[in-house]
Protein backbone atom coordinates (compact mmCIF):
# COMPACT_ATOMS: atom_id res chain seq x y z
CA UNK A 1 0.00 0.00 0.00
CA UNK A 2 2.78 2.55 0.80
CA UNK A 3 4.42 1.67 -2.51
CA UNK A 4 1.17 2.47 -4.35
CA UNK A 5 0.86 5.87 -2.62
CA UNK A 6 4.46 6.72 -3.50
CA UNK A 7 3.84 5.76 -7.13
CA UNK A 8 0.71 7.95 -7.27
CA UNK A 9 2.61 10.89 -5.70
CA UNK A 10 5.32 10.57 -8.31
CA UNK A 11 2.75 10.57 -11.17
CA UNK A 12 0.90 13.75 -9.90
CA UNK A 13 1.91 17.17 -11.39
CA UNK A 14 1.44 19.49 -8.43
CA UNK A 15 1.16 23.23 -9.34
CA UNK A 16 2.30 26.05 -7.12
CA UNK A 17 0.16 29.19 -7.06
CA UNK A 18 2.79 31.26 -8.85
CA UNK A 19 3.19 28.58 -11.52
CA UNK A 20 -0.56 28.43 -12.05
CA UNK A 21 -0.81 32.23 -12.39
CA UNK A 22 2.18 32.38 -14.72
CA UNK A 23 0.92 29.64 -17.05
CA UNK A 24 -2.56 31.14 -17.00
CA UNK A 25 -1.13 34.52 -18.01
CA UNK A 26 0.81 32.90 -20.86
CA UNK A 27 -2.27 30.96 -21.97
CA UNK A 28 -4.43 34.07 -22.01
CA UNK A 29 -1.77 36.07 -23.89
CA UNK A 30 -1.42 33.45 -26.62
CA UNK A 31 -5.13 32.60 -26.88
CA UNK A 32 -6.38 36.16 -27.38
CA UNK A 33 -5.01 38.52 -30.07
CA UNK A 34 -4.75 42.30 -29.63
CA UNK A 35 -8.43 43.21 -29.18
CA UNK A 36 -10.62 46.31 -29.33
CA UNK A 37 -13.03 46.65 -26.42
CA UNK A 38 -15.53 49.38 -25.53
CA UNK A 39 -16.90 50.34 -22.12
CA UNK A 40 -17.18 52.97 -19.37
CA UNK A 41 -14.34 54.08 -17.09
CA UNK A 42 -14.66 53.73 -13.32
CA UNK A 43 -12.33 53.58 -10.29
CA UNK A 44 -9.85 55.68 -12.32
CA UNK A 45 -6.52 56.24 -10.51
CA UNK A 46 -3.16 57.75 -11.48
CA UNK A 47 -0.41 57.22 -8.84
CA UNK A 48 2.90 59.09 -8.78
CA UNK A 49 4.50 56.62 -11.21
CA UNK A 50 2.36 58.04 -14.04
CA UNK A 51 0.67 54.70 -14.80
CA UNK A 52 -3.14 54.56 -15.06
CA UNK A 53 -5.28 51.94 -13.31
CA UNK A 54 -9.05 51.74 -13.83
CA UNK A 55 -12.05 49.44 -14.31
CA UNK A 56 -13.80 49.09 -17.66
CA UNK A 57 -17.47 48.12 -17.28
CA UNK A 58 -20.72 47.79 -19.13
CA UNK A 59 -24.22 47.04 -17.85
CA UNK A 60 -23.41 43.43 -16.88
CA UNK A 61 -19.67 43.04 -16.14
CA UNK A 62 -16.38 44.77 -15.33
CA UNK A 63 -12.68 44.09 -15.89
CA UNK A 64 -9.52 45.59 -14.33
CA UNK A 65 -7.25 47.52 -16.71
CA UNK A 66 -3.76 49.05 -16.59
CA UNK A 67 -2.25 51.59 -19.01
CA UNK A 68 1.42 52.33 -18.41
CA UNK A 69 3.10 55.71 -18.66
CA UNK A 70 4.95 55.06 -21.93
CA UNK A 71 1.54 54.54 -23.59
CA UNK A 72 -0.76 57.03 -21.84
CA UNK A 73 1.61 59.96 -22.46
CA UNK A 74 0.26 60.14 -26.05
CA UNK A 75 -3.42 60.53 -25.05
CA UNK A 76 -5.15 63.56 -26.60
CA UNK A 77 -7.82 63.79 -23.91
CA UNK A 78 -8.08 63.47 -20.11
CA UNK A 79 -9.70 60.19 -18.99
CA UNK A 80 -12.25 60.41 -16.16
CA UNK A 81 -14.80 58.25 -14.41
CA UNK A 82 -18.00 57.74 -16.40
CA UNK A 83 -16.35 58.44 -19.79
CA UNK A 84 -17.17 55.95 -22.58
CA UNK A 85 -13.94 54.85 -24.27
CA UNK A 86 -12.64 52.47 -26.91
CA UNK A 87 -9.51 50.51 -25.94
CA UNK A 88 -6.95 48.46 -27.83
CA UNK A 89 -5.54 46.01 -25.27
CA UNK A 90 -3.94 42.64 -24.58
CA UNK A 91 -5.67 40.06 -22.38
CA UNK A 92 -3.60 38.96 -19.41
CA UNK A 93 -3.38 38.15 -15.70
CA UNK A 94 -1.80 40.10 -12.86
CA UNK A 95 0.24 37.26 -11.32
CA UNK A 96 0.86 38.54 -7.76
CA UNK A 97 -2.91 38.68 -7.02
CA UNK A 98 -4.19 36.30 -9.66
CA UNK A 99 -6.48 39.02 -11.07
CA UNK A 100 -7.69 38.97 -14.65
CA UNK A 101 -6.84 42.32 -16.33
CA UNK A 102 -6.29 44.09 -19.65
CA UNK A 103 -3.01 45.84 -20.56
CA UNK A 104 -4.10 48.88 -22.60
CA UNK A 105 -1.96 50.14 -25.48
CA UNK A 106 -4.35 52.72 -26.97
CA UNK A 107 -7.37 54.64 -25.69
CA UNK A 108 -9.79 56.94 -27.47
CA UNK A 109 -13.20 58.35 -26.73
CA UNK A 110 -16.09 56.21 -27.87
CA UNK A 111 -17.32 57.30 -31.27
CA UNK A 112 -13.92 58.73 -32.13
CA UNK A 113 -12.70 55.39 -33.41
CA UNK A 114 -15.27 55.19 -36.22
CA UNK A 115 -14.41 58.69 -37.36
CA UNK A 116 -10.72 57.94 -37.17
CA UNK A 117 -11.13 54.79 -39.24
CA UNK A 118 -13.14 56.72 -41.81
CA UNK A 119 -10.40 59.36 -41.81
CA UNK A 120 -7.69 56.75 -42.44
CA UNK A 121 -9.66 55.02 -45.20
CA UNK A 122 -10.31 58.30 -47.06
CA UNK A 123 -6.71 59.36 -46.62
CA UNK A 124 -5.47 56.06 -48.09
CA UNK A 125 -7.90 56.32 -51.00
CA UNK A 126 -6.97 59.87 -51.97
CA UNK A 127 -3.25 59.20 -51.48
CA UNK A 128 -3.49 56.22 -53.82
CA UNK A 129 -5.03 58.52 -56.45
CA UNK A 130 -2.04 60.88 -56.12
CA UNK A 131 -4.09 63.72 -54.67
CA UNK A 132 -1.44 64.40 -52.00
CA UNK A 133 1.65 64.09 -54.23
CA UNK A 134 4.29 66.74 -53.71
CA UNK A 135 4.50 67.32 -57.48
CA UNK A 136 0.95 68.73 -57.39
CA UNK A 137 1.89 71.31 -54.76
CA UNK A 138 2.22 74.87 -56.09
CA UNK A 139 4.54 77.57 -54.80
CA UNK A 140 2.91 80.45 -52.99
CA UNK A 141 3.25 83.90 -54.62
CA UNK A 142 5.77 86.00 -52.65
CA UNK A 143 3.77 89.23 -53.14
CA UNK A 144 0.08 88.45 -53.68
CA UNK A 145 -2.12 91.34 -54.81
CA UNK A 146 -5.17 90.08 -52.89
CA UNK A 147 -5.65 87.49 -50.17
CA UNK A 148 -8.74 85.26 -50.12
CA UNK A 149 -10.08 83.61 -46.97
CA UNK A 150 -12.65 80.80 -46.81
CA UNK A 151 -14.01 80.57 -43.28
CA UNK A 152 -16.88 81.59 -41.04
CA UNK A 153 -17.28 85.40 -41.09
CA UNK A 154 -18.07 85.48 -37.36
CA UNK A 155 -15.42 83.14 -35.97
CA UNK A 156 -12.15 83.91 -34.21
CA UNK A 157 -10.18 82.59 -37.18
CA UNK A 158 -11.18 85.45 -39.51
CA UNK A 159 -10.34 88.04 -36.84
CA UNK A 160 -6.88 86.53 -36.33
CA UNK A 161 -6.22 86.38 -40.07
CA UNK A 162 -7.39 89.95 -40.78
CA UNK A 163 -5.49 91.43 -37.84
CA UNK A 164 -2.33 89.56 -38.81
CA UNK A 165 -2.63 90.62 -42.48
CA UNK A 166 -3.16 94.29 -41.49
CA UNK A 167 -0.22 94.17 -39.12
CA UNK A 168 2.11 92.60 -41.68
CA UNK A 169 0.97 94.24 -44.94
CA UNK A 170 -1.88 96.78 -44.55
CA UNK A 171 -1.98 97.65 -48.26
CA UNK A 172 -3.12 94.16 -49.34
CA UNK A 173 -6.92 93.68 -49.57
CA UNK A 174 -8.51 90.65 -47.90
CA UNK A 175 -11.47 89.03 -49.69
CA UNK A 176 -13.68 86.84 -47.50
CA UNK A 177 -15.62 83.93 -48.99
CA UNK A 178 -18.04 83.21 -46.12
CA UNK A 179 -18.84 79.61 -45.42
CA UNK A 180 -19.95 77.52 -42.43
CA UNK A 181 -17.09 75.44 -41.07
CA UNK A 182 -19.07 73.03 -38.91
CA UNK A 183 -22.22 71.03 -39.38
CA UNK A 184 -23.85 68.86 -42.02
CA UNK A 185 -23.87 71.53 -44.74
CA UNK A 186 -20.35 72.81 -44.09
CA UNK A 187 -18.51 70.46 -46.48
CA UNK A 188 -20.64 71.39 -49.50
CA UNK A 189 -20.44 75.09 -48.63
CA UNK A 190 -16.65 74.98 -48.32
CA UNK A 191 -16.34 73.15 -51.66
CA UNK A 192 -18.65 75.71 -53.32
CA UNK A 193 -16.58 78.59 -51.89
CA UNK A 194 -13.42 77.00 -53.32
CA UNK A 195 -15.06 76.66 -56.75
CA UNK A 196 -16.30 80.28 -56.62
CA UNK A 197 -12.87 81.65 -55.71
CA UNK A 198 -11.24 79.55 -58.45
CA UNK A 199 -13.73 80.78 -61.03
CA UNK A 200 -13.63 84.49 -60.10
CA UNK A 201 -9.84 84.68 -59.58
CA UNK A 202 -10.21 87.75 -57.40
CA UNK A 203 -7.18 86.77 -55.32
CA UNK A 204 -3.73 85.22 -55.78
CA UNK A 205 -3.76 82.87 -52.79
CA UNK A 206 -6.48 81.31 -50.62
CA UNK A 207 -6.58 80.50 -46.92
CA UNK A 208 -8.92 77.71 -45.77
CA UNK A 209 -9.27 78.22 -42.04
CA UNK A 210 -11.19 77.63 -38.82
CA UNK A 211 -10.42 77.52 -35.10
CA UNK A 212 -9.68 74.46 -33.02
CA UNK A 213 -12.15 71.75 -32.06
CA UNK A 214 -12.73 68.04 -31.70
CA UNK A 215 -12.54 65.55 -34.52
CA UNK A 216 -16.31 65.86 -34.97
CA UNK A 217 -16.05 69.67 -35.12
CA UNK A 218 -13.38 69.49 -37.84
CA UNK A 219 -15.08 66.74 -39.82
CA UNK A 220 -16.16 69.01 -42.67
CA UNK A 221 -12.48 69.33 -43.60
CA UNK A 222 -12.11 65.52 -43.63
CA UNK A 223 -14.59 65.00 -46.47
CA UNK A 224 -13.85 63.86 -49.98
CA UNK A 225 -15.77 66.73 -51.61
CA UNK A 226 -13.60 69.34 -49.91
CA UNK A 227 -10.37 67.50 -50.74
CA UNK A 228 -11.31 67.26 -54.42
CA UNK A 229 -12.39 70.90 -54.53
CA UNK A 230 -8.99 71.90 -53.12
CA UNK A 231 -7.19 69.79 -55.75
CA UNK A 232 -9.31 71.31 -58.56
CA UNK A 233 -8.82 74.92 -57.37
CA UNK A 234 -6.68 76.96 -59.76
CA UNK A 235 -5.44 79.23 -56.96
CA UNK A 236 -2.80 78.07 -54.45
CA UNK A 237 -4.49 77.07 -51.18
CA UNK A 238 -3.06 77.24 -47.64
CA UNK A 239 -4.78 75.52 -44.71
CA UNK A 240 -4.91 76.93 -41.20
CA UNK A 241 -7.30 74.53 -39.49
CA UNK A 242 -7.49 74.00 -35.75
CA UNK A 243 -4.37 73.84 -33.61
CA UNK A 244 -0.88 72.62 -34.39
CA UNK A 245 -1.68 69.02 -33.41
CA UNK A 246 -4.83 68.86 -35.56
CA UNK A 247 -4.46 67.23 -38.98
CA UNK A 248 -7.29 66.94 -41.51
CA UNK A 249 -7.64 65.54 -45.02
CA UNK A 250 -7.63 69.14 -46.27
CA UNK A 251 -4.17 69.65 -44.76
CA UNK A 252 -2.81 66.91 -47.00
CA UNK A 253 -4.59 68.21 -50.13
CA UNK A 254 -3.63 71.90 -49.90
CA UNK A 255 -0.47 73.34 -51.41
CA UNK A 256 0.91 74.21 -47.97
CA UNK A 257 -0.25 73.62 -44.40
CA UNK A 258 0.01 76.12 -41.55
CA UNK A 259 -0.35 75.13 -37.91
CA UNK A 260 -2.98 77.79 -37.08
CA UNK A 261 -5.04 80.47 -38.88
CA UNK A 262 -2.59 83.11 -37.66
CA UNK A 263 0.33 81.09 -39.05
CA UNK A 264 -1.52 80.79 -42.38
CA UNK A 265 -1.89 84.59 -42.53
CA UNK A 266 1.82 85.03 -41.79
CA UNK A 267 2.65 82.46 -44.48
CA UNK A 268 0.61 84.17 -47.22
CA UNK A 269 1.27 87.86 -46.50
CA UNK A 270 4.56 89.66 -47.02
CA UNK A 271 6.33 90.92 -43.92
CA UNK A 272 5.73 94.66 -44.37
CA UNK A 273 8.08 95.97 -41.66
CA UNK A 274 10.83 93.70 -42.88
CA UNK A 275 10.23 94.72 -46.50
CA UNK A 276 10.23 98.37 -45.46
CA UNK A 277 13.50 97.83 -43.64
CA UNK A 278 14.92 96.14 -46.72
CA UNK A 279 13.68 99.01 -48.92
CA UNK A 280 15.36 101.51 -46.60
CA UNK A 281 18.53 99.47 -46.85
CA UNK A 282 18.20 99.34 -50.66
CA UNK A 283 17.62 103.09 -50.73
CA UNK A 284 20.74 103.72 -48.66
CA UNK A 285 22.74 101.34 -50.81
CA UNK A 286 21.39 103.02 -53.98
CA UNK A 287 22.35 106.46 -52.64
CA UNK A 288 25.82 105.17 -51.78
CA UNK A 289 26.25 103.63 -55.23
CA UNK A 290 24.95 106.81 -56.93
CA UNK A 291 27.39 108.89 -54.86
CA UNK A 292 30.25 106.60 -55.82
CA UNK A 293 29.11 106.68 -59.45
CA UNK A 294 29.05 110.47 -59.41
CA UNK A 295 32.53 110.47 -57.89
CA UNK A 296 33.79 108.15 -60.62
CA UNK A 297 32.14 110.31 -63.30
CA UNK A 298 33.68 113.42 -61.73
CA UNK A 299 37.11 111.78 -61.72
CA UNK A 300 36.65 110.73 -65.35
CA UNK A 301 35.54 114.25 -66.30
CA UNK A 302 38.54 115.76 -64.52
CA UNK A 303 40.83 113.31 -66.29
CA UNK A 304 39.27 114.23 -69.67
CA UNK A 305 39.70 117.90 -68.86
CA UNK A 306 43.34 117.26 -68.07
CA UNK A 307 43.78 115.44 -71.37
CA UNK A 308 42.02 118.32 -73.18
CA UNK A 309 44.35 120.81 -71.54
CA UNK A 310 47.30 118.69 -72.59
CA UNK A 311 46.00 118.52 -76.20
CA UNK A 312 45.31 122.28 -76.42
CA UNK A 313 46.74 123.89 -79.65
CA UNK A 314 48.76 126.39 -77.63
CA UNK A 315 50.46 123.53 -75.78
CA UNK A 316 50.99 121.73 -79.07
CA UNK A 317 52.72 124.82 -80.54
CA UNK A 318 54.82 125.21 -77.40
CA UNK A 319 55.88 121.57 -77.54
CA UNK A 320 56.75 121.88 -81.25
CA UNK A 321 58.77 125.03 -80.58
CA UNK A 322 60.60 123.27 -77.77
CA UNK A 323 61.26 120.35 -80.09
CA UNK A 324 62.67 122.73 -82.76
CA UNK A 325 64.95 124.31 -80.14
CA UNK A 326 66.16 120.87 -79.17
CA UNK A 327 66.81 119.92 -82.78
CA UNK A 328 68.71 123.18 -83.32
CA UNK A 329 70.89 122.47 -80.29
CA UNK A 330 71.55 118.96 -81.50
CA UNK A 331 72.45 120.34 -84.96
CA UNK A 332 74.99 122.76 -83.46
CA UNK A 333 76.54 119.98 -81.38
CA UNK A 334 76.72 117.71 -84.44
CA UNK A 335 78.35 120.44 -86.54
CA UNK A 336 80.91 121.09 -83.81
CA UNK A 337 81.66 117.38 -83.56
CA UNK A 338 82.06 117.06 -87.35
CA UNK A 339 84.38 120.07 -87.44
CA UNK A 340 86.46 118.61 -84.63
CA UNK A 341 86.63 115.24 -86.38
CA UNK A 342 87.76 116.83 -89.65
CA UNK A 343 90.37 118.90 -87.82
CA UNK A 344 91.74 115.77 -86.13
CA UNK A 345 91.91 114.04 -89.50
CA UNK A 346 93.89 116.96 -90.96
CA UNK A 347 96.30 116.99 -88.00
CA UNK A 348 96.97 113.24 -88.17
CA UNK A 349 99.36 113.32 -91.26
CA UNK A 350 101.32 116.21 -89.73
CA UNK A 351 101.78 114.30 -86.50
CA UNK A 352 102.82 111.18 -88.36
CA UNK A 353 105.37 113.19 -90.41
CA UNK A 354 106.80 114.69 -87.26
CA UNK A 355 107.10 111.20 -85.72
CA UNK A 356 109.09 109.93 -88.76
CA UNK A 357 111.72 112.80 -88.73
CA UNK A 358 115.44 112.26 -87.65
CA UNK A 359 115.04 114.29 -84.53
CA UNK A 360 112.06 112.25 -83.42
CA UNK A 361 113.93 109.03 -84.22
CA UNK A 362 117.00 110.15 -82.21
CA UNK A 363 114.85 111.15 -79.30
CA UNK A 364 113.08 107.81 -79.42
CA UNK A 365 116.38 105.89 -79.63
CA UNK A 366 117.78 107.88 -76.66
CA UNK A 367 114.67 107.14 -74.66
CA UNK A 368 114.89 103.43 -75.49
CA UNK A 369 118.62 103.44 -74.62
CA UNK A 370 117.92 105.03 -71.25
CA UNK A 371 115.12 102.56 -70.62
CA UNK A 372 117.30 99.55 -71.54
CA UNK A 373 120.14 100.82 -69.36
CA UNK A 374 117.81 101.18 -66.46
CA UNK A 375 116.43 97.65 -67.00
CA UNK A 376 120.04 96.28 -67.29
CA UNK A 377 121.06 97.89 -64.00
CA UNK A 378 117.97 96.51 -62.27
CA UNK A 379 118.60 93.03 -63.70
CA UNK A 380 122.28 93.05 -62.62
CA UNK A 381 121.39 94.22 -59.16
CA UNK A 382 118.70 91.51 -58.84
CA UNK A 383 121.09 88.80 -60.12
CA UNK A 384 123.84 89.84 -57.65
CA UNK A 385 121.36 89.68 -54.80
CA UNK A 386 120.24 86.22 -55.88
CA UNK A 387 123.85 84.98 -56.06
CA UNK A 388 124.76 86.52 -52.67
CA UNK A 389 121.75 84.75 -51.16
CA UNK A 390 122.74 81.43 -52.73
CA UNK A 391 126.35 81.86 -51.48
CA UNK A 392 125.19 82.57 -47.95
CA UNK A 393 122.89 79.54 -48.06
CA UNK A 394 125.66 77.24 -49.36
CA UNK A 395 128.13 78.52 -46.70
CA UNK A 396 125.55 77.94 -43.97
CA UNK A 397 124.93 74.42 -45.25
CA UNK A 398 128.69 73.67 -45.54
CA UNK A 399 129.31 75.04 -42.09
CA UNK A 400 126.45 72.91 -40.73
CA UNK A 401 127.98 69.64 -42.04
CA UNK A 402 131.68 70.55 -41.38
CA UNK A 403 133.55 68.16 -39.00
CA UNK A 404 134.94 71.19 -37.28
CA UNK A 405 131.50 71.95 -35.89
CA UNK A 406 131.51 68.48 -34.34
CA UNK A 407 134.95 69.08 -32.84
CA UNK A 408 133.65 72.27 -31.21
CA UNK A 409 131.28 70.10 -29.17
CA UNK A 410 134.24 68.22 -27.55
CA UNK A 411 134.85 65.46 -30.12
CA UNK A 412 138.25 64.63 -31.73
CA UNK A 413 139.36 63.21 -35.07
CA UNK A 414 141.84 60.30 -34.58
CA UNK A 415 144.00 59.07 -37.45
CA UNK A 416 146.96 56.71 -37.74
CA UNK A 417 150.11 58.66 -38.13
CA UNK A 418 151.52 56.27 -40.67
CA UNK A 419 148.73 56.19 -43.26
CA UNK A 420 146.29 58.87 -42.09
CA UNK A 421 143.47 56.35 -41.77
CA UNK A 422 140.65 57.48 -39.56
CA UNK A 423 140.36 55.29 -36.51
CA UNK A 424 136.75 54.18 -36.06
CA UNK A 425 137.39 50.79 -34.45
CA UNK A 426 139.99 49.86 -31.84
CA UNK A 427 140.56 46.60 -33.73
CA UNK A 428 142.55 48.37 -36.47
CA UNK A 429 145.01 49.86 -33.95
CA UNK A 430 147.99 47.91 -32.66
CA UNK A 431 149.93 48.52 -29.44
CA UNK A 432 152.66 50.98 -30.03
CA UNK A 433 150.97 52.67 -33.10
CA UNK A 434 151.38 56.40 -33.32
CA UNK A 435 148.12 58.38 -33.45
CA UNK A 436 147.42 61.87 -34.66
CA UNK A 437 144.55 63.49 -32.69
CA UNK A 438 142.99 66.64 -34.13
CA UNK A 439 141.00 68.82 -31.76
CA UNK A 440 138.86 71.81 -32.47
CA UNK A 441 141.92 73.95 -31.81
CA UNK A 442 145.24 72.27 -32.20
CA UNK A 443 146.68 68.69 -32.63
CA UNK A 444 147.97 65.98 -30.29
CA UNK A 445 150.28 63.08 -30.94
CA UNK A 446 149.88 59.90 -28.93
CA UNK A 447 151.07 56.27 -28.79
CA UNK A 448 148.81 53.32 -28.13
CA UNK A 449 149.78 51.64 -24.83
CA UNK A 450 146.62 49.66 -24.36
CA UNK A 451 143.17 49.05 -25.83
CA UNK A 452 139.80 47.56 -24.98
CA UNK A 453 136.80 46.61 -27.01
Amino acid sequence: MPDLLETLAVQRDVYSVSRLNRETRLLLGTSFPLIWIEGELSNFATPGSGHMYFTLKDGAAAVRCAMFKNQNMYLRFRPRNGLAVLLRARVGLYEPRGEFQLTVEHMEEAGFGALQRAFELLKQKLAAEGLFDGQRKRLLPPFPRRLGVITSPVGAAIRDIVSTARRRFPAMPVIIYPSPVQGAAAAEAIAQALRTASRRKDCDVLILARGGGSLEDLWAFNTEIVARAIAACEIPVVSGIGHEIDFTIADFAVDQRAATPTAAAELTTPDGPRLLSRLVGYEQELELRLRRHRQRLGQTLEWLRGRLRQQHPRLQVQRQMQRIDGLELRLKLAARYVFKELNSRLNEPTMRLQQCGPRALLMGAAARHSQLAQRLWVAQHREMEIRRHRLRSAGAMLNAISPLKTLDRGYALVTLTDDNRVVRDSGVVMLGDALDIRLARGHLRAKVTGKTR
